[in-house]
């Protein structure tokens, strides 16, 4: 049976290795999180300091959405 995924914003504190991060949950909780397949293939940089919504399964998560700010000029 498929584990239950719960959609979750947080932080990202830290870049690691091969499109990993350590993402600080709004609960305060530190997950280890990837990037999904999407965000992947449309080369979307994502940096520490970011905020992104996670879908949380146990003690990782799959990083769907990058909330950045609309307003910047990246």
């Amino acid at each position: 049976m498929k584990e239950q995924k719960w959609i979750q914003e947080g932080l990202i504190t830290e870049s690691l290795t091969n499109g990993m991060f350590r993402i600080r949950l709004d609960t305060d909780d530190l997950i280890l999180g990837y990037v999904s397949g999407r965000i992947r293939r449309s080369f979307i940089r994502i940096l520490p300091g970011a905020r992104v919504k996670v879908g949380v399964s146990g003690y990782r998560g799959r990083i769907i959405f990058d909330s950045r700010n609309k307003d910047s000029k990246d």
